[in-house]
């Protein structure tokens, strides 16, 4: 049984041999602490990118079956993008940067996490209408059509391939920032967000559209999101399902029509108050099901909405800083979840600094030894 086989059976309620071994990448400096100790050489950190051969050959060298976020993408973002560009430079060294989606970023030297936030462009109409909205049109150049007419040739065969459905808020919030998201939600113009959301998504749409017009055939279809934290969403609920329930909707019913029927959805924090804006409109898979603070979202979610709701990750991948006992554990706690059925686990993101080569070899072998 191949490792494709294994996850859509999984997903489709299907027998299979055992649990595939899956994850959702590295940080980089994780790569950089496995050169320095030996476990992986720089040549082979510097080519690992999600799905690509360098990600799967450090799948082989540490047994991963494959990474969930092996999907196929269009340019389906601003085109051409903004260009970046260094603004400033204060004198403690930090730098301010004009980035690609139109943002401008305090950069301080020595942090490797996400740079802060200092102003962004998309403020008003004016704004959209004259910087933002021509970048968001749809064109037949945005899509490497020849590349998708010969996919089903080239794509690989024993494991599941994805279809990036783009993002119905997420990216837009990473255009206007946090803070100027809730402005245009809740202080400023909610038609004008109305306005930004409709075009970005009908720009998507057609790029998925093309996609699928080719024949290129894809194990499931996904979605970046990430617009939760760890006490819920960073828009009201009610808001969401009225800006953005019927782009998702729409998108869906398009996977449907080419036989796409496993469509996930990628969203960091606390997602239980979203969960159903998306699964009512066809979401029907939560992606990596962060632990967090808060604990186990799956089981809960699979108590509200039933066998129709699968997931993808849960995993807390934590312990894969510590030691064997702490895997042992988590292992015990995943058991429980792959018996409901309709879930592959997997770390609940990327894995971080200071996570042990050694221990994620254990934590792999003891997952395929694991049976539904």
């Amino acid at each position: 049984m191949t490792n494709r086989e294994r996850a859509m059976n999984i997903l489709h309620y299907r027998d299979t041999d055992r649990i595939p071994a899956v994850h959702f990448g590295y940080w980089s400096q994780l790569l950089d602490e496995w050169v320095a100790q030996g476990h992986i050489t720089r040549e082979l950190a510097n080519r690992v990118g999600d799905g690509n051969e360098g990600d799967r050959e450090l799948d082989r060298i540490l047994g991963w079956d494959f990474n969930w976020f092996t999907v196929m993408h269009s340019n389906n973002g601003l085109c051409p993008a903004f260009e970046p560009r260094e603004l400033e430079v204060l004198p403690d060294g930090t730098r301010r940067v004009l980035t690609p989606t139109g943002v401008i970023e305090r950069i301080k030297p020595g942090i490797v996490s996400i740079p802060s936030e200092d102003d962004y462009l998309l403020k008003d109409r004016e704004a959209f209408e004259t910087l933002f909205k021509p970048k968001m049109q749809f064109f037949p150049e945005r899509i490497n059509l020849d590349y998708f007419r010969t996919f089903n040739d080239t794509r690989p065969k024993d494991i599941p391939v994805g279809l990036m459905l783009g993002s119905v808020l997420g990216q837009i919030r990473d255009m206007t920032t946090v803070i100027g998201l809730s402005y245009l939600a809740y202080d400023e113009d909610e038609e004008l967000l109305a306005d930004i959301i409709d075009t970005y998504a009908d720009m998507q749409y057609r790029c998925v559209e093309a996609i699928l017009k080719t024949g290129a055939k894809f194990d499931f279809a996904h979605y970046w999101e990430d617009i939760c934290f760890k006490n819920g969403p960073l828009i009201s609920p009610a808001m969401f399902d009225t800006l953005c329930a019927k782009h998702y909707q729409k998108r869906n019913e398009l996977c449907h029509r080419y036989g796409i029927d496993i469509i996930s959805l990628d969203c960091d924090g606390v997602t239980e108050r979203l969960l159903p804006t998306w699964f009512h409109t066809g979401v029907n898979t939560m992606f990596p099901i962060e632990i967090g603070v808060w604990g186990d979202q799956f089981a809960p979610a699979r108590e509200k909405y039933g066998s129709e709701l699968r997931g993808v990750g849960g995993m807390d991948k934590t312990v894969l800083r510590r030691d064997r006992t702490a895997v042992d554990a988590e292992i015990e706690r995943i058991r429980r979840l792959t018996a409901m059925g309709g879930f592959i686990p997997c770390p609940d993101h990327r894995l971080m600094p200071g996570t042990k080569f050694e221990l994620v070899q254990y934590y792999i072998e003891k997952i395929k030894n694991l049976r539904i």
